[in-house]
């Protein structure tokens, strides 16, 4: 299940961030601190760091040991610190280039939730809902990704309007859908 941590780092570097593109570049210190928000602390004072360069490129700010790597890509218009383990990256890495996903089964925690996105859609840009594209926000939740998940998901609701405050299956459909569950 484990891929390499060398690559989650590559894949991230090599891509342009979109927390650069919205304009939520903050300071090493401001993003350490969002991130110990992200997920357990365990994970994320051993997880490697990322932060976005001046180029809009993600850098590493601390290398990690534990196969975790956390960032906050703001792929929506407020940003959402996250941490991933490898196979996550490489999953999340398959969904922003439009690449086949990954099998391997992977986790992601988002502790803060997220700002909203359409449930139907993985490349809908709007900022907010509207009457077409099934606007979700969902609490704090952890994810679970990987075409290997696929007969688990089969058991989760699958609706375009999901309830977001029990377990959901996002994106329904498509090849990047994937678990939300929710914590709260």
């Amino acid at each position: 299940m484990k891929r390499r941590l060398a690559l989650a780092i590559a894949i991230g570097i090599a891509a342009p961030s979109l927390a650069f593109a919205h304009g939520l570049v903050r300071t090493d210190e401001e993003l350490i601190k969002v991130l110990q928000t992200a997920a357990p602390a365990k994970i994320v004072a051993n997880a490697t760091i990322m932060n976005t360069a001046a180029d809009g490129t993600m850098k590493v700010i601390q290398k990690g040991t534990n196969g975790w790597t956390c960032m906050d890509p703001g792929s929506h218009h407020t940003g959402e610190p996250m941490c991933a383990d490898a196979a996550a990256m490489a999953w999340a890495d398959a969904w922003q280039n439009k690449k086949p996903p990954t099998a391997a089964v992977g986790f992601m925690y988002m502790l803060n939730g997220d700002s909203g996105v359409s449930n139907t859609d993985p490349y809908d840009s709007n900022t907010e809902a509207t009457p077409t594209n099934n606007w979700i926000q969902t609490g704090p939740h952890v994810m679970i990704v990987g075409t290997d998940a696929k007969a688990m998901l089969e058991t989760y609701p699958r609706e375009a309007k999901a309830d977001p405050t029990v377990p959901y299956v996002m994106w329904p459909g498509t090849p990047y859908e994937h678990l939300m569950l929710p914590l709260k």
